[in-house]
Parts: C-alpha cells; structure tokens; sequence
C-alpha cells in the first residue's frame, strides 16, 4: 500500500507542474478575474492543504515552511484560520515562485517520509491523503481553466499550449434515446471502497418520469445557428437573471468565441480561443464555455431542456451515448443541494463540499481538462449559472 500511494503521491504533484510548465513565472502570478486564481497560487495551495490537514496532524515533529503561507494559501477553511482574501489573490507578487516551489518541494518531502510508514497510518490519515490527491486533480483542472482565462485577456491572445491534445468529439448526427418512468437508483453506494467525495453519497431511489435525451453534446455548428437566428437578442428564450446578464455584458456569444472582422482574429471567419490559441471555429466539436444561462436559451430555442442530474446519471447507463466525458462538463437543471441523508466528511474536510450547497447548479460528465480519475458518473460537479469560463457545454433533453 506504502509503494502505491507514494508512486501516485509523486505522479500527481509531477503533473501539476507539467501542467504549469508552459506557463512563464509572470502568467503564474497574475489573477485575471476574481473567480479565478494564479497558477502560483494553485502551486502552493494545494501543498497549504497537505502541510496543514495531513503533515501537522500525523508526522510528529513536522516543522512548516512559512509560518505566514497559513494565511496566504488557505482558500476556504474558516476552521483552519483567517485567510488572504480571494479576489486579490493576484497581489501575491511575494512570495516568489521559486519560493513557492521550494514550499512544495519541502512538503513532498515530508509526505514521502509519512507514506515510508503508510502502513501504520490510521484510517483517517490515509483517507485524508486520498483526499489531497483528488483534490490536487480538482485543481489541475482549475489551473488550466484559470490560465486560459488569464491570456484570453492578453490581446495577442497567446497560446497555452500549442501542442496540446483532446480527443475528437462524436460526429454523428444527434439522436434521442429513452428512458422509460420508474423508480431509479442515482448516488454513489457507501460501501463502495473507490474514492468518491462526501457530496455524491448516500445512493437513493428518485422517481423519474419518462424522458428523451440526445446521444451527443451541442456542437459549435447547432450553437452558431441559433447566434444567427438572433437567440441572444430573443428575450423570450432567456430566464430573467441570464437576460440581464446578456444586456449588462453585451453577450453575443460564446465567452472564447472571435466574431467575423474580430481585430484579434487572424480571418474573417468565426474564430474560437483555446487552450491551442486561436483556431478556426469546428462546427463539429463541442460548444464550451457557455453559461447554464446560455445553455437554458439554446434549449429553449432548440425545442428541447436541459436534463436534470438524475436524468442524465441514469441516461449515462444506455449503449449510444456519446461524450459523457473528456470534452465538455454538462449543465444540468438540478440546483446543487444535498442527497437525501447527506451528511458532511467529518473534521476539517467538514467545509470541502456541504457549505456550498446553495445557489450553483449541478454540472455532469467531465471536460477535456478533467483528470481521467475524475470522469465518473456520479460526480457532481458545480458552479454559478453565470460562470463561463469552465469547459462547460450541454447535453439536450426533452420529455415524450
């Protein structure tokens, strides 16, 4: 067990900084909005979590690097202490970076010598540790999404990555499957001994009403036809809230999308910002980084709605669907609040999930910046129906 959990120790705090890689030590430092955070920031957070929730409780004589990154790298632990405020995160110009990975390399260090001795560990500890990995895998994501982000603002609009990979999305024309009424079992089982976070238990029966969804996500083409048939001057297609929104922020499109006569662009045509640069618009491939406001608007539009979170885990289980994972995260129409029965992680860790359980909506599937380990179908995923800026995209669905 030791030699496992040391070897993923390693391979996850390695992928961190491959991810932050091509990143210069000045993308690392500044923030572009307050939702999002510098790469530093994600750099040295995710080590404040195991200085501070597995190495100062269990390695006895564990001295911190910096007795002040408790207050600079804590994000929302109000049981851990106060904490640097969120929006200017970006002002963190000190510590440096080299600092901040010295602060990681002391911590990997002090976790490889507690993990000599996993064997010993008590339960708790190691399921803390199982935890800090999973939640360095959340924060991989959020890196990228940040990062993306920060040079979408740069009007060079320059590359993340010019040789990064995603695989190709489902091509096919879109189909509709059913699923019949019934009673249906949704949630992840507490006596399942694979990891999965606090909010995707207890497994409960919900009743769903017979339903239609489409075997693929929307793509770019189905998305620029409804921009051109004026969907976002079409206020009977908007819920109030996103109407507002697209008037306060003059939304015509996409968040990454580079309209025709664009002067960032490098033609005429529609253009999409991303993790690449700039490429020319795939009516092919999935639509991302639309708000649940916009995602709501395209459904109504489209004839259809959104699913709920339990339609879409039980739809994940029939032959046919495609793209559930690895390219866009789904809005659902499910508000984020507890199952039935929920009940937070003890400890620390009380705070990782159930205080936001208000105001966000449910998301499903996993995004082509996800971690494979986190591409499950249980996972809920959440946000603010207004946030854009996530690999999120949609799935149709519409009742018989």
């Amino acid at each position: 067990m030791s030699t496992t959990l040391s070897a993923r120790f390693s391979a996850v705090r390695q992928h961190t900084l491959k991810l932050a890689a091509p990143l210069s030590a000045e993308d690392q430092c500044v923030q572009s909005m307050p939702d999002a955070s510098p790469t530093k920031w994600h750099l040295a957070h995710t080590s404040w979590f195991f200085e501070n929730v597995v190495l100062l409780p269990y390695l006895p004589g564990y001295q911190v690097f910096d007795d002040s990154f408790a207050y600079l790298f804590n994000s929302y632990y109000e049981a851990l202490g106060p904490r640097h405020p969120r929006p200017q995160r970006g002002l963190l110009t000190r510590p440096a970076l080299s600092q901040v990975l010295a602060f990681r390399e002391h911590v990997n260090a002090a976790m490889q010598q507690l993990l000599s001795k996993a064997s010993h560990l008590p339960t708790e500890a190691s399921a803390l540790i199982e935890l800090g990995l999973n939640h360095e895998q959340q924060h991989q994501e959020l890196l990228l999404t940040d990062a993306l982000h920060l040079l979408s603002c740069n009007p060079l609009l320059p590359a993340y990555d010019a040789t990064f990979h995603a695989h190709p999305a489902h091509q096919d024309p879109l189909q509709w499957l059913s699923v019949h009424e019934g009673l249906q079992t949704v949630g992840r089982s507490m006596d399942d001994a694979a990891f999965a976070f606090d909010n995707e238990s207890p497994s409960h029966q919900r009743y769903v009403q017979g339903f239609q969804i489409a075997n693929r996500l929307v793509n770019c083409g189905e998305y620029l036809a409804f921009i051109q048939d004026g969907g976002y001057d079409n206020a009977d297609l908007w819920l109030s809230e996103g109407r507002a929104l697209v008037v306060q922020h003059g939304w015509q499109c996409p968040v990454y999308w580079l309209a025709p006569h664009d002067p960032r662009a490098p033609s005429d045509d529609w253009q999409v910002f991303g993790l690449k640069g700039v490429q020319a618009l795939d009516p092919q491939a999935p639509v991302c980084h639309v708000s649940f406001y916009e995602a709501c608007a395209f459904a109504q539009w489209a004839g259809a709605r959104l699913p709920t979170e339990f339609e879409w885990e039980v739809a994940a289980r029939l032959s046919g669907m495609h793209d559930l994972h690895g390219q866009a995260w789904q809005w659902t129409r499910s508000a984020y609040e507890p199952y039935p029965g929920f009940v937070p992680a003890t400890g620390t860790v009380r705070e990782y999930n159930g205080k936001f359980m208000v105001g966000q909506q449910v998301l499903r599937g996993s995004s082509l910046a996800t971690p494979v380990q986190h591409s499950r179908d249980t996972y809920r995923n959440f946000f603010p129906p207004s946030a854009r800026w996530q690999f999120t995209g949609l799935r149709l669905a519409k009742d018989f």
